[in-house]
């Protein structure tokens, strides 16, 4: 089974599901490709037209009003609770999963 972990989340990816502190979280799939996308970077700044291109798949996400990425965000924050915190803004650029280096774990 193939898991990432940062902290009290945990995504089993060949489920596509997941837990926050053991619990079951309900997320919509472009919730839990954000969510596995922003961890797999390990904390790295993802734009917001990487994302619509990576995850919506728009050729030209310039030409696209990049709110639909902004509200995913605020919705992926509010389902994961207090953890939804570590899910930053950063101005101007896009979003990054705020973590220590070492605090994904990657699972078997």
């Amino acid at each position: 089974m193939r898991t990432l972990r940062a902290g009290a989340i945990e995504i089993n990816l060949q489920r596509s599901s997941v837990t926050v502190h053991g619990k079951p979280v309900k997320l919509t799939t472009k919730e839990f490709e954000l969510l596995r996308e922003m961890m797999e970077t390990r904390g790295e700044v993802l734009s917001r037209e990487f994302l619509l291109e990576k995850i919506w798949g728009y050729g030209k996400a310039s030409e696209v009003d990049s709110r639909t990425i902004d509200v995913h965000i605020q919705r992926l924050r509010q389902k994961l609770g207090p953890e939804g915190g570590h899910i930053l803004t950063v101005k101007n650029v896009g979003y990054r999963f705020d973590i220590f280096y070492n605090w994904i774990k990657f699972g078997a």
